[in-house]
């Protein structure tokens, strides 16, 4: 990764479709020096101090919501969660009240996650805090993407040429879209596979291959990014059912061993086991997963640095 030597001028990252390459690798690069942190005994810096920093959740979230929250207790930020279950949209409040209302108690930064794609993008427009996409619908997650590309340039020095898969909802996946528009932009070689219900009409205009066998997709590929099935946004069944998905699309030790490589094996989780991947897949030797986890802090760090502002202070 090259070093930048411009700051990073965004305010918000709303989603990865209009990032530069030196933009992303400027991130990144940063990342890298916070992942160094994290290795420390006392894992904190005191780079945001000062800064509040309220993750608006109104949608269920483990990793991505801790990993926030880690980030920021790392970088010495005030923090506040806000649970949507518990507070007054319940009562009816529009999210623009309730932004504005959050805003208006000094908060510096917003970290959200929606279920409705463009509400990042509405914030940006309506408050003047910087504005972080933690997962807008089906739309983008951008965060996620960046992770999994630091995880992968831990691995390979240089994203171009690099053929990657992304495996299963494709359709219905914020993860899938951050990914595409972030790997291509690094020059990778990327195609996405699955059911042709779970597949986008036209997605091979955003300059990628599509595959409807899986063998295809593995004799392609050497990377594998899979996806869970997201039932949960689908309404209706678009498939016979799960044990079919996962005879037709499942990542199994045997479909991998007929094509002998040294793969990468991704996930950004959570991980439906024994459905779209087995655990002696995702607990294999090929696997970063974990690791995937723990660059999400680093990478999380470097968002919430860089959008601050703060790199443009000192190098003033």
């Amino acid at each position: 990764m090259a070093k930048q030597t411009t700051a990073f001028s965004r305010k918000h990252l709303i989603g990865l479709s209009d990032y530069t390459r030196d933009e992303i690798l400027h991130i990144l690069e940063t990342a890298r020096s916070f992942r160094e942190v994290l290795e420390r005994p006392i894992k904190r810096v005191p780079i945001l101090t000062g800064i509040t920093v309220i993750n608006l959740f109104f949608e269920a979230s483990t990793r991505t919501r801790i990993s926030f929250e880690l980030a920021q207790k790392r970088l010495s930020a005030d923090t506040i969660n806000f649970t949507a279950n518990t507070s007054s949209v319940k009562k009816g409040e529009t999210l623009r009240d309730t932004a504005q209302n959050i805003e208006a108690m000094k908060v510096d930064m917003v970290v959200v996650r929606h279920s409705s794609p463009g509400v990042p993008l509405f914030l940006s427009r309506v408050l003047k805090s910087n504005i972080i996409n933690a997962g807008d619908g089906a739309h983008e997650h951008p965060t996620q993407a960046l992770l999994d590309m630091y995880s992968l340039l831990e691995r390979i020095p240089d994203l171009k040429g690099i053929r990657i898969c992304i495996v299963g909802d494709i359709g219905h996946s914020r993860v899938a879209l951050s990914n595409i528009f972030g790997l291509t932009c690094l020059g990778a070689d990327v195609a996405v596979c699955g059911p042709p219900t779970l597949i986008p009409r036209h997605i091979e205009q955003l300059g990628i291959r599509v595959f409807y066998k899986l063998d295809e997709a593995l004799a392609f590929a050497d990377v594998l990014n899979v996806l869970r099935i997201q039932l949960e946004r689908q309404g209706v069944g678009l498939f016979p059912s799960l044990r079919e998905y996962r005879d037709q699309f499942g990542i199994t030790r045997e479909r991998l061993e007929n094509f002998p490589k040294d793969w990468i094996i991704m996930h950004p989780g959570p991980i439906n086991r024994g459905v779209e991947i087995d655990s002696d897949v995702a607990d294999g030797n090929f696997s970063i997963i974990l690791n995937q986890v723990t660059n999400g802090v680093a990478v999380r760090m470097a968002v919430l640095y860089l959008l601050s502002g703060r790199e443009r202070e000192q190098t003033q």
